[in-house]
């Protein structure tokens, strides 16, 4: 049995509804690129990317990395490994960064830092969700779903410790005895 609740935040119609209106202006903002890189970061981020591709007219190619800075904890360590790298090569091309959340900025900075030295034509990040309160390290975010308060969050992929993934609305994790 858990020792938390979850309570809904952000409903699965308005994460459907952010999603149109994302991949419309990503659609508009790429619609010249011979081809669209998105690279998700592993593990939160695969609903979004799932459904976000989807919704793109543009030429897309999908690869991920795995980075990691929170291991089964609720706080960052500002720590961060690189478990599993690209597959492909970026050099010259159009990419697109996507994250599940930027907290601290740490994870996504230390990504961003690494992609860049790989020579991109273009670099573009977009986040399903953004907890600016929390920031430590600047992060231009070209496209944004919801910026939300400094609360811990699971469901539409985004975990605590490994569960909670399966829902497919956003919720805020409340311990019991809070």
């Amino acid at each position: 049995m858990a020792d938390y609740d979850v309570k809904p935040l952000i409903t699965a119609e308005e994460i459907a509804a952010k999603i149109d209106t994302l991949a419309a202006q990503i659609n508009e903002n790429f619609k010249d690129t011979q081809k669209l890189i998105v690279v998700g970061l592993l593990r939160g981020s695969f609903v979004f990317i799932a459904d976000l591709v989807r919704k793109l007219t543009v030429p897309v190619e999908v690869d991920f990395m795995v980075a990691s800075s929170y291991g089964d904890s609720t706080e960052s360590s500002r720590n961060v490994r690189i478990i599993k790298d690209l597959d492909g090569q970026i050099r010259g091309k159009d990419v697109m960064l996507v994250e599940d959340i930027i907290d601290t900025g740490y994870t996504l900075s230390e990504v961003v830092r690494l992609l860049k030295t790989r020579d991109p034509n273009r670099l573009e990040i977009c986040t399903l969700l953004n907890k600016a309160s929390r920031r430590e390290v600047e992060i231009p975010i070209d496209y944004c779903g919801f910026d939300i308060p400094d609360e811990f969050v699971v469901g539409y992929g985004i975990d605590y410790a490994q569960n909670n993934r399966n829902l497919p609305f956003i919720g805020t994790v409340h311990f019991h005895g809070e």
